[in-house]
């Protein structure tokens, strides 16, 4: 004979979850679990980047994606609930991009976090469709700054090259402006010269370079000719004071500075810049340290320098849950991006508690104006209805703030405390397609 249990009533229901509140534990903790729709089930979230490629790579991100899961969850998870990481190869290709997209559908990831890709045209359209958001993208493509399902926590390479520009205008008279002969690397030029044109200099000569080259002897040389290297006075001497190169070539930033300073020993007083992710602690020590062909080279950052107190948090972090990778290096600003990505991530689950966690959420609740406080590494993140700028084809910029830095003993250290608001110098970008 089969006896059948007669299920709970919603009395008995009612007095579990009494009991569990009289007691102070969650219902998500445990008590109460027979409590209709308790979800404990994980939180999935994507992070993509491109690895074991020959042009940029960027393997700290999915990393940092990973280890910041592994923290969160060893201190009891979200709401109760764990984070679930998946992360995509997206190869510096563009179908793989899109692929990576479809992916985070598929695995229904209520978001993609602290991810890079230059092939934005590829990977929005797909995540669009999903409803997913995209929240702290690098910041390489116009369309991070553009779809309305994209919440990018720094202002992109467009704050970096404006800003770039701004701080050259201060200790530079001539500019070259080394960057990829790509579709992304086709807007840099007139970034650049926003922020010299805000400094009253002329605009910044422009050199195209392939993204995969082993050797950059030649660009080197075209842009010690585009600062004047090439065009002696009639003394039979050339005036190089306050000329500079300037290059934004990913991970290749080291190998054309290697070109650069063997072309560049008869023109020892040209000055060298970049913008931060070109040029990274790492390259420094790599090169040299306080003996690099770097030392001196002006910089231009999103967030404050890597020996700042305020990285501490994600600085124990790294060291206790991602102690044996290397891929994370806490001075590469795509993994400080994919940090903040999900500092915005959890503070957003957390406002939650209680309510669904699906794509369509977490766009409403920033969609509304959810604040995130990063302890001080970006202002306040805000995305609601007022809080954008208005820059000609970034409308999604809420963050404009940039930081200045030098190498100096071969360190890269701030230049000046606190950070620079570039927002009303990138009003005045006017792209010309």
């Amino acid at each position: 004979m089969t006896v059948r249990r007669r299920p709970f009533s919603r009395p008995f229901k009612a007095a579990v979850a009494a009991l569990c509140t009289a007691l102070g534990v969650p219902l998500l903790a445990g008590c109460g679990t027979l409590a209709k729709g308790a979800d404990s089930d994980p939180i999935t979230v994507m992070t993509w980047a491109p690895e074991g490629t020959r042009a940029t790579n960027m393997p700290g991100m999915p990393a940092m994606a990973k280890a910041y899961a592994r923290w969160v969850n060893d201190s009891g998870g979200i709401n109760g609930r764990t984070l679930r990481i998946v992360t995509c190869n997206e190869r510096n290709d563009a179908i793989q991009a899109a692929r990576c997209a479809q992916r985070a559908e598929e695995e229904k990831a209520v978001a993609v976090v602290g991810s890079y890709s230059q092939h934005g045209r590829s990977f929005i359209s797909p995540l669009e469709v999903a409803g997913i958001p995209y929240i702290g993208g690098y910041g390489l493509t116009q369309e991070e700054f553009e779809s309305p399902y994209s919440y990018p926590v720094n202002g992109g390479q467009a704050a970096l090259l404006v800003g770039n520009g701004r701080q050259l205008a201060s200790v530079c008279r001539r500019v070259s402006l080394v960057r990829p002969d790509t579709i992304a690397g086709d807007e840099l030029p007139e970034l650049l010269d926003t922020g010299l044109r805000a400094g009253e200099r002329r605009p910044a000569h422009d050199v195209r370079a392939p993204e995969g080259a082993g050797d950059y002897t030649r660009q080197a040389r075209g842009a010690l000719e585009g600062v004047g290297a090439a065009a002696p006075d009639t003394t039979g001497r050339t005036e190089l004071d306050g000329s500079c190169v300037t290059a934004a070539l990913g991970n290749r930033t080291g190998t054309f500075f290697d070109s650069f300073r063997r072309v560049q020993e008869d023109h020892p007083k040209v000055r060298i810049a970049s913008v931060l992710g070109s040029v990274r602690q790492s390259l420094v020590d790599s090169t040299g340290g306080s003996s690099s062909a770097l030392e001196g080279a002006y910089a231009t950052g999103w967030y404050p320098a890597a020996d700042d107190r305020r990285w501490a948090r994600m600085n124990e972090v790294i060291s206790k849950y991602a102690f044996d990778d290397n891929r994370v290096d806490p001075a590469d600003p795509g993994t400080q991006t994919t940090w903040i990505g999900y500092t915005v991530l959890r503070s957003v689950l957390e406002s939650l508690d209680g309510g669904r966690v699906t794509a369509r959420t977490v766009r409403k609740a920033l969609d509304h104006g959810h604040e995130v406080g990063t302890g001080g590494l970006t202002p306040p993140l805000r995305w609601g209805y007022g809080d954008t700028l208005n820059v000609p084809n970034y409308p999604r910029i809420v963050n404009a703030d940039v930081t200045y830095q030098v190498v100096r003993d071969g360190r890269l250290v701030a230049v000046r405390k606190g950070f620079v608001d570039v927002g009303r110098t990138m009003e005045r970008y006017h792209p010309t397609v």
